[in-house]
């Protein structure tokens, strides 16, 4: 009987014949062809067991890789070195001087750059900083498609390359569409907000007014160092998946997902204090997930390539880190805010005045839901018991399953014969 897969561990595939090989072969080299590769091209992939890379490279790059970096310079007239710093920006290595590597669509692209400098859209600067967060934001989501991709895992090229090309013609259009619908629709509200806030004079330059808010998994750390990648994959997808939708549905922007923290941005403090205590409910009943703590700040931040900085950033993150479990902790100025806008519909208490890094002596404050039992210190242990039961587990876990291997292979933990049961018979009688 075979020996049932390891968790995180794929199972093997089913045998292939020769002929299903062959035919998969057949199916690869006529799409192949299609696109533009040569019978050359085609047979040495196979022969280097390489055809789903030929496969990816000439559908997805569908034009033949002909000229350096001076040829596109020459034929776009964009400096050289600005040409390495257009590229560099986009999130593309450096390449030899006289590497073969540029297409007829690196042209395009780079006059495109040029006419939308041209056109006053953007000054150079501003441009290479619009292509850096292009660059890094289509590096993110192809990463997240081709993970997505099983047919890219394939152990076996041709199939690999059967599986990819058979989607490939629909469904390669259909993401680029899907693409430029989203960012049609997030540059709309982009737009929208800025101008909105230039109204409200909450908008000045590069600044604005915001709430801004981290929420924090507790225990993150404690969990990575027991979970295997499968299942501490599922926890950060979890967390990910509740941030996201709670974040979004009331009214607010997730920045970014660093691991077991989420940065959110809120225009309305009511819609963020909202935000807050969804989130610490949502984690506190969800059985797959630790319980989170809430930090919101309010006041002016910087506006830097899709990402928030300033002191209202510095506190909200300082305030989440001190925030028990469970709980939603405010700042001095966005609970003044709170209050004015919605009296009653949150409690809300001072807690003792602490001394944050870099930020001095601040006032803050727990806030919840009117109706809510108010956080307090005693009810921490309880939030906390879930996963402390749950790290403890696993810890004896892995103890246990250490003294039957040393068991097995008659090795006592301190060589004394039968030392490994007498640490599990029992204990130091004056420690329990």
């Amino acid at each position: 009987m075979p020996a049932e897969p390891r968790p995180g561990e794929a199972a093997a595939a089913a045998p292939v014949s020769d002929d299903e090989e062959a035919a998969a072969l057949a199916r690869v080299r006529s799409r192949l062809r299609r696109a533009g590769a040569t019978d050359e091209e085609i047979d040495q992939a196979a022969e280097e067991d390489v055809l789903d890379l030929l496969a990816v490279d000439t559908l997805l790059l569908p034009a033949p890789r002909r000229y350096t970096q001076s040829d596109v310079a020459e034929r776009t007239g964009l400096p050289l070195e600005l040409l390495r710093r257009l590229w560099r920006a986009l999130g593309f290595s450096d390449v030899a001087g006289d590497a073969l590597v540029y297409t007829d669509l690196d042209i395009e692209a780079a006059h495109m750059f040029l006419e939308l400098v041209r056109l006053g859209v953007t000054d150079l600067d501003v441009a290479f900083q619009l292509a850096r967060v292009i660059g890094s934001s289509m590096a993110r989501i192809a990463e997240t498609e081709v993970s997505s991709l099983r047919s890219l895992r394939d152990v076996d090229d041709v199939l690999a390359a059967d599986a990819f090309t058979s989607v490939a013609d629909e469904a390669l259009p259909k993401l680029a569409e899907l693409l430029a619908f989203v960012w049609r629709r997030h540059f709309q509200a982009a737009a929208r907000r800025a101008m909105l806030q230039r109204v409200r004079g909450d908008l000045s330059g590069d600044t604005a007014y915001l709430a801004v808010g981290f929420a924090d998994m507790v225990g993150f750390t404690v969990l990575s160092q027991h979970l295997d990648e499968e299942q501490l994959a599922a926890v950060v997808r979890r967390f990910e998946e509740l941030s996201h939708d709670i974040v979004t549905a009331l009214g607010g922007r997730v920045v970014k997902m660093i691991g077991d923290e989420a940065m959110f941005v809120v225009e309305r403090v009511v819609d963020a204090a909202r935000i807050g205590v969804e989130l610490a409910n949502a984690y506190a009943d969800d059985e797959l997930l630790s319980d989170v703590r809430v930090g919101l700040a309010l006041g002016s931040v910087l506006l830097r390539e899709g990402d928030y900085f300033g002191p209202t950033v510095n506190l909200a993150s300082r305030i989440v880190n001190i925030a028990d479990p469970g709980t939603v902790v405010v700042a001095d100025a966005f609970h003044e805010a709170l209050v004015a806008a919605a009296p009653d519909e949150f409690d809300s208490g001072p807690l003792r005045p602490r001394t944050l890094k870099d930020l001095g002596r601040v006032q803050l404050w727990w806030c919840r839901r009117k109706g809510e039992a108010k956080p307090s210190p005693a009810a921490a242990p309880e939030r906390r018991s879930r996963l402390l039961r749950l790290a403890e587990m696993l810890q004896e876990l892995d103890e246990l399953r250490g003294v039957g291997e040393r068991a097995v292979a008659g090795r006592p933990a301190d060589g004394t014969p039968g030392s490994d049961l007498a640490e599990t018979d029992g204990g130091d009688p004056e420690g329990t």
